[in-house]
Parts: C-alpha cells; sequence; structure tokens
C-alpha cells in the first residue's frame, strides 16, 4: 500500500508539480523605512515582506524571508517561479 504525501495543509501533494532543490537568487527591494530601518519586498514573490533595523540586518533577513518561503512552496507542492524582474532607473522631465 502506497503512503499519500499530504503537504501541512493536510491536501494530497501534487506529484506531477515540479520542484529543484537548490540555490535560487531572487532580486529584493530594499527601502528606507523611516523610521524603522529598512524595508524588504520581493516583486517575484508577492507576499514576501521583511524588515531590518540597519542595511545588513534588511539583507539578512530578506535571505531567511525567501529561504522560508521558498521552503513553505515546495512543502505545498508549488512550483518556484523564475525571478524575471528586470530593474532598471528610469528618467523623466517634468515641466
Amino acid at each position: 500500500m502506497k503512503s499519500v504525501r499530504k503537504n501541512r495543509n493536510g491536501r494530497v501533494r501534487k506529484p506531477e508539480v515540479p520542484v529543484t532543490i537548490g540555490k535560487y537568487t531572487f532580486n529584493v527591494i530594499i527601502t528606507p523605512n523611516d523610521p524603522d530601518g529598512y524595508l524588504v519586498t520581493c516583486p517575484a514573490l508577492p507576499g514576501l515582506v521583511t524588515q531590518g533595523d540597519t542595511l545588513e540586518e534588511a539583507r539578512e533577513m530578506a535571505a531567511d524571508a525567501l529561504a522560508c518561503h521558498l521552503e513553505s512552496m515546495i512543502e505545498d507542492g508549488l512550483p518556484i517561479p523564475d525571478d524575471l524582474t528586470f530593474i532598471t532607473p528610469v528618467s523623466v522631465k517634468v515641466a
């Protein structure tokens, strides 16, 4: 008898959803959040938000939040999205 693997919500995992376990790189946006340090978001992973008191702490918190978010997606049998974010400065002239 085969055992059925369930995710943390009690739903049966979909074995057809491919998940690669390995190293991932995502662009994050770190913005000053006065007076509370720095706010971190990730355009490729909506809902991922964290913060840090310093820029270095914000980077560390971003790495931790990304790891937790991706682990949850893997546990839920969800595919890990590609980060297709392209960040570029845009200049405009305002009259």
